[in-house]
């Protein structure tokens, strides 16, 4: 059984307390999912200073600055390319990546395909608010069809991205997504992912009151919290609904656990074949 740390225990071990209040607004699910995060760390007693967090632009994004590990805030859309520079120049480092739907899926959504078809060896821990939440709550890509922002303020009408899928599409070797209400199952999650060779990825459908919920008539953590348990659905349950039933539901739980070669062990097995080749083994 695990053994859960009270929050207390969570904070004097693995955040910067001289960087805290955090800048997250009541109600938002980002802390949940930190939450989660380094719980899962904890119970697998992964060493700080092996383990690099890296990040883009967005709420989410501001996490590495209040972790106690090295860490990177990078610029939007871009945590995928600087994380591959840090995993092939440093193999043994365990890389975290902290994004958000904006910033993984649309600005940066050509290195996320691509680190995945890489498989490139990092865990991305996703947060979905369907919405910019630090910049003025424009729609984001993952935004259901007649779901309002700044940028769709009579509802949205393109369809949107299925990111859990879309990883599974290109191959990723975990993928799993949950909201923030499902607490042991993300926990688990982030640890399967974290100790998995490859690509992996968890999304949390996470809620954000202000940008978002206001927008839709949902003011509050616990509304939004509701409308998500409305909305999901679990994988073997939605396997047995027919299409129509599922439209504008969003389907939970672990969609890929496999063991393909990641980009580390591809990239090193190709350097040695191609020293072969020249002649220039020892």
């Amino acid at each position: 059984m695990m053994y859960l740390k009270s929050a207390y225990e969570i904070r004097e071990k693995y955040l910067r307390k001289d960087m805290l209040p955090t800048i997250f607004c009541p109600g938002c699910g980002i802390g949940s999912v930190l939450q989660f995060t380094l719980r899962a760390i904890d119970d697998l007693g992964l060493n700080q200073d092996e383990i690099v967090w890296v990040s883009g632009i967005g709420c989410s994004s501001r996490v590495p600055g209040f972790v106690n590990f090295d860490g990177l805030h990078t610029t939007h859309g871009r945590a995928l390319a600087f994380a591959t520079g840090i995993k092939l120049t440093n193999p043994d480092l365990k890389i975290i990546a902290f994004m958000g739907d904006g910033d993984a899926a649309a600005i940066g959504g050509n290195h996320l395909i691509h680190a995945i078809r890489r498989n490139l060896d990092v865990t991305v821990i996703l947060i979905n608010n369907f919405t910019y939440g630090m910049t003025g709550g424009q729609v984001a890509p993952t935004a259901l069809k007649g779901l309002k922002g700044t940028t769709a303020p009579y509802g949205q009408f393109e369809n949107p991205f299925d990111i859990a899928q879309l990883a599974v599409s290109a191959g990723a070797n975990y993928v799993a997504r949950w909201t923030v209400f499902n607490y042991l199952q993300g926990i688990n999650s982030i640890k399967k992912a974290l100790q998995k060779e490859g690509f992996t990825l968890v999304e949390f459908l996470s809620p954000c009151p202000i940008s978002f919920g206001r927008r839709n008539r949902m003011k509050t953590a616990p509304e939004l919290i509701r409308w998500y348990q409305k909305i999901t659905v679990p994988l073997a349950k939605a396997k047995k609904m027919p299409p129509e039933e599922l439209e504008g539901k969003i389907v939970i739980g672990e969609f890929a656990d496999r063991d393909r070669p990641g980009l580390v062990r591809e990239y090193l097995e190709y350097i040695k074949r191609a020293k072969k080749m020249m002649g220039w083994e020892e």
